[in-house]
């Protein structure tokens, strides 16, 4: 499915809609280039958990846990080139555990995500606009991506 955003408020409204619907042990990876929106979309996601407070990247501390309806553990994975560093941050410590997981580059990563798992890929459209390629891995996701399209149209 891919979803049109023209303004970084349209993408955080995306990321509000995953948010209110995300369940304990869901998990969000995104990628993209620098600047493409993947913070936006995770501080979306954030209000839509109900975290209150700042959601900034998390790039020189790699982890921050946000709370919220649901505990969010925002991983960002820009700063680490080798699978070795990427395994050695505890990933199973958040994928496996109690709350919403959200992995900015994921791409840096993929043999490492379980098979269900919603992927959005944000590339840029224009001077402000954004497209969003969201890819549904398992029957949970998919019913994310109905609500999604039903909110903001799809585009094959």
């Amino acid at each position: 499915m891919i979803i049109d955003s023209k303004t970084a408020a349209t993408t955080r409204r995306i990321g509000e809609v995953i948010g209110k619907g995300l369940q304990p042990g869901d998990i969000i990876l995104l990628a993209g280039p620098l600047g493409a929106g993947k913070t936006t979309l995770v501080q979306g996601m954030a209000k839509g958990l109900g975290v209150t407070g700042s959601v900034l990247s998390p790039t020189f501390v790699l982890a921050r846990e946000l709370e919220g309806r649901l505990k969010m553990y925002h991983v960002d994975l820009y700063r680490l080139e080798k699978m070795p560093e990427i395994t050695d941050l505890g990933l199973d410590d958040y994928l496996y555990g109690d709350g919403v997981t959200v992995i900015e580059w994921a791409d840096r990563a993929e043999a490492l995500w379980p098979d269900d798992h919603l992927r959005i890929d944000l590339e840029y459209s224009g001077d402000r606009a954004r497209k969003l390629t969201v890819t549904a891995h398992g029957k949970r996701y998919h019913k994310m991506t109905d609500a999604l399209a039903t909110k903001f149209g799809e585009k094959q």
